[in-house]
């Protein structure tokens, strides 16, 4: 990202303190961040969690027969669905499949339950169809109810993980690897960055590169950025142990065209966190980049529990999870 300080703003060039301020501006308004905390009622219902038997991962490692099998489930934004029931469909199998790869798992199969009217149902499966194929991921089953209140979309996926990447497995002394396809557009009505047309069918063997590297021993912890942003993404997968980091602002893989402030705050089609051993990081980004991707390090996780940006030597911090946590969920004592 070396054009960054170069980006105009309105007229004239960012220095180090606007770029800093138009991030943290973005980030602290991001009304994303702020919802996640409203699954502190999760624990407050069902009690303590040890995460990686969910919840608390973006998938739960569920033990079957000796093999490790990972769930999880995403619910679609309502205006979302209301306005593009088409592109929703989409993000529906996209959600999952990302969700499963940054637990180092191979997707198996989505299941669905849609509410709504038979035009907008029919739109929502159209692009579940589309993204099934282009990802390799079948559709297996779910539910349909045609309507005409508001309505809704939720998918669920499974898959297998030889090896997990956990947040659990996240420690101060690694490095924080942000991995992306930075080939795309931004939606003007949506945080969303699309890669479809731009990546293609490649995008199903880019989400199976995370098994490879989980089983060789490549990353510990992965998370992918979802509608938190790459920050609020970052507080998720820093929770567990109340990390902290700084982030080089300079070497995070961004793509041109795109304010820092709103690409610190998208979802991207493609884009995910991991930790890794010092020793074994250089080698990780090597499989991304290799596939034509942008991946790089962008800092060192620490114990102050408080996440920074920071650009020519200036630091601004946004976000302190020991203060703030970024869902509340209650960890399981050892």
């Amino acid at each position: 990202m070396a054009d960054t300080l170069e980006r105009s703003v309105v007229g004239g060039q960012h220095s180090a303190a606007q770029l800093l301020d138009e991030i943290a501006q973005a980030v602290l308004s991001n009304p994303s961040i702020a919802a996640k905390r409203d699954i502190r009622l999760v624990s407050d219902v069902l009690g303590e969690s040890g995460w990686v038997e969910g919840p608390g991962d973006d998938g739960a490692v569920v033990s079957v027969a000796g093999a490790s099998v990972i769930a999880c489930g995403e619910a679609i934004w309502p205006p979302f669905v209301a306005a593009d029931p088409y592109g929703a469909g989409i993000a529906a199998v996209l959600a999952n499949v990302n969700d499963v790869a940054a637990m180092g798992g191979l997707p198996l199969a989505i299941v669905d339950t849609v509410v709504a009217s038979r035009q907008t149902a029919r739109s929502v499966l159209e692009g579940m169809r589309y993204a099934s194929a282009l990802y390799r991921v079948p559709i297996v089953g779910g539910h349909l109810t045609i309507t005409d209140g508001p309505a809704s979309l939720s998918a669920f996926a499974v898959g297998h993980a030889d090896t997990v990447l956990s947040s659990t497995n996240v420690a101060s002394g690694q490095d924080l690897v942000v991995v992306a396809c930075t080939d795309g557009r931004m939606r003007s009505d949506f945080p969303f960055f699309a890669s479809f047309d731009e990546r293609g069918d490649r995008l199903g063997d880019d989400v199976r590169l995370f098994s490879a590297i989980a089983s060789r021993g490549l990353a510990r912890g992965a998370k992918d950025i979802s509608m938190a942003g790459l920050v609020g993404s970052l507080a998720m997968l820093l929770e567990w142990g109340s990390f902290g980091v700084i982030i080089d602002v300079d070497a995070v893989p961004t793509p041109r065209d795109v304010p820092l402030g709103q690409w610190f705050n998208c979802f991207p089609c493609f884009g995910f966190l991991l930790t890794c051993d010092p020793e074994t990081t250089q080698e990780c980004i090597s499989v991304f980049v290799d596939a034509g991707l942008s991946a790089a390090k962008v800092g060192v996780i620490d114990q102050t529990g408080v996440i920074s940006v920071a650009v020519d030597g200036e630091i601004r911090h946004l976000i302190d999870a020991q203060d703030t946590p970024a869902t509340g969920l209650e960890r399981a004592q050892d």
